[in-house]
């Protein structure tokens, strides 16, 4: 059975290249830091396991104190040059993207027919992780869709995925690590606070106050917390699991997947969400810094009261 633990192999391995090539980077001078900040990461993925909690503790609190310091540095070796990748966009124009296609159609493939198979009396695929299985499958299929396509060195997507990383830096961590906040705080019992000054302040009466609360309730804490994954286990076991679906026999699949597309509204509405409205101003070179928020408040608005709407109208129906 192919289970998630080759998934973190295989990025680990991705991240030890970017730690390797930073090193030799010359043109980087702050190549020592980016190779440390890497190389970390890569441990963590490939023994994190092996580490237990403190070893990985201290792990994050070396990445964050190597980020604290100052950001990563930038290289010009290795990565193909400005010049030369305007050369290739123009003459391979829409071509470009289909690499990028075929993650979408491998993932769907691998979630509802590879899901299936079987090698013997077990399944190929470790059906609880089916989908990043087939993502991280998807990634490699399409690097390599790309190799027939575009014709270029077999170094080149790790090249250029280290200089985009390094471009990024630290807040390509955030979705892993906040998920991490919030299951520290479901675990810590944050969650049931939660429902608790809910209940005190707003009376949950109704299915309809309490898809309001949800929704918004996972928008203004993905607000506070930069991310969805950090909102969804504190607002879900505070106010999902014990009214919409216990109370008033809201289906809970429905209820759980809007309720995290309500959190996705206010992550286009943050700051904190540095990794989706920060990094795109600075690749841009934007001057106003907030310019992608603004530019996202108008969707996201509009999308959350129709999660709303939509919660309330295919949650409760009857369902066996």
């Amino acid at each position: 059975m192919i289970k998630l633990g080759v998934v973190y192999g295989l990025a680990g391995l991705v991240f030890a290249a970017y730690a390797i090539l930073s090193i030799r980077d010359q043109t980087n001078p702050r190549r020592g830091r980016n190779a440390l900040f890497w190389g970390l990461l890569a441990a963590s993925f490939l023994a994190g396991d092996r580490f237990g909690d403190l070893g990985n503790g201290i792990l994050v609190l070396i990445l964050a104190v190597t980020a604290g310091v100052g950001r990563l540095g930038q290289g010009t070796g290795g990565g193909a040059a400005l010049a030369d990748r305007q050369t290739s966009a123009l003459r391979f124009g829409n071509r470009l993207f289909l690499p990028a296609l075929v993650i979408p159609v491998v993932v769907l493939f691998g979630t509802l027919v590879v899901k299936t198979w079987s090698l013997g009396p077990e399944p190929l695929l470790d059906p609880k992780q089916a989908t990043l299985i087939s993502l991280a499958a998807g990634a490699i299929l399409a690097a390599g869709a790309a190799f027939a396509l575009f014709r270029q060195p077999l170094i080149t997507p790790l090249q250029e995925g280290r200089r985009l990383m390094d471009l990024v830096g630290w807040a390509a961590l955030l979705p892993q690590m906040l998920a991490a906040l919030g299951a520290l705080f479901a675990l810590a019992g944050v969650g049931r606070v939660v429902g608790d000054l809910v209940t005190t302040w707003i009376p949950m009466n109704t299915p309809a106050m309490a898809v309001v609360v949800y929704c918004l309730g996972m928008a203004l804490f993905t607000v506070v917390m930069g991310n969805a994954f950090a909102a969804f286990p504190v607002m879900t076991a505070g106010v999902a699991l014990p009214f919409l679906v216990h109370r008033f026999g809201g289906d809970p699949a429905i209820v759980c997947a809007i309720g995290m597309l309500s959190g996705f509204c206010g992550t286009l509405m943050t700051p904190l969400a540095a990794n989706f409205n920060v990094v795109p101003t600075a690749l841009l070179e934007l001057k106003d810094r907030f310019a992608v928020i603004r530019a996202q408040i108008p969707t996201a608005l509009p999308l959350l009261l129709i999660n709303m709407v939509l919660m309330y109208v295919f949650a409760f129906r009857p369902h066996g």
